[in-house]
C-alpha cells in the first residue's frame, strides 16, 4: 500500500470526528470576503474528489493523463454548501475519500508509475511538476492527499494534520 493511501486513509480517520465536533452552527459565511467558509472548503473536497475519481479511473484506461479541469467556484457557489447540514457534507467527504482510498490501493504500480508524456497537471494539479516532464498518475494521486490535508488545515490550523 502505498504512503499517501494509508495517509489518506489516516487522515480521514482522524479529521471526521474533529469535523463532526464543530456541529452544524458551524458559520456559514467566510471568515474574510473573498475566502470560502468552512463549509465551501468541504463542499470544494468533495467536487475535487469526485474530479479525481473521474481521472484516477481514466488514467488507467486511457493513453494519457490530459484530464478537464473544472470552475471550482462555480462548482462551490452553484452547489449551495453555504446552506448544506454540516454533517451530510461531512459523511459525503468520509465516504468519498475513502472510496478514492480504495480505488488508489487498488491501482497496479505498474499503471502508477507509468509515465505519460501528454497530460494536464499544469492546469489541473495541486503543485505542478516541473514542465516537459512526464507524468504519472502517481504524482496526481500523491498531489490529490497534500491538497486535502491543505484545505483541512484552512479548517483546524496549522497543526491540525
Amino acid at each position: 500500500m502505498q504512503d499517501y493511501v494509508i495517509e489518506l486513509r489516516e487522515t480521514v480517520e482522524k479529521a471526521t470526528p474533529r469535523l463532526l465536533a464543530l456541529g452544524n452552527q458551524i458559520e456559514s459565511e467566510p471568515e474574510e470576503p473573498g475566502r470560502w467558509s468552512r463549509r465551501e472548503i468541504i463542499g470544494h473536497l468533495i467536487d475535487s474528489a469526485a474530479n479525481n475519481h473521474r481521472r484516477f479511473v481514466l488514467g488507467q484506461l486511457e493513453d494519457n493523463l490530459d484530464f478537464p479541469g473544472y470552475r471550482q467556484e462555480e462548482w462551490v457557489k452553484v452547489q449551495r454548501y453555504r446552506e448544506a447540514p454540516w454533517e451530510e457534507l461531512v459523511d459525503l467527504w468520509q465516504s468519498y475519500n475513502l472510496h478514492l482510498a480504495r480505488l488508489m490501493d487498488a491501482v497496479s504500480e505498474e499503471i502508477r508509475e507509468k509515465e505519460h508524456r501528454i497530460h494536464s497537471f499544469s492546469e489541473i494539479a495541486w503543485q505542478t511538476p516541473d514542465e516537459g516532464k512526464p507524468a504519472t498518475l502517481d504524482y496526481l494521486m500523491r498531489d490529490y492527499v497534500g491538497h486535502l490535508k491543505n484545505h483541512l488545515v484552512q479548517i483546524f490550523g496549522k497543526d491540525a494534520m
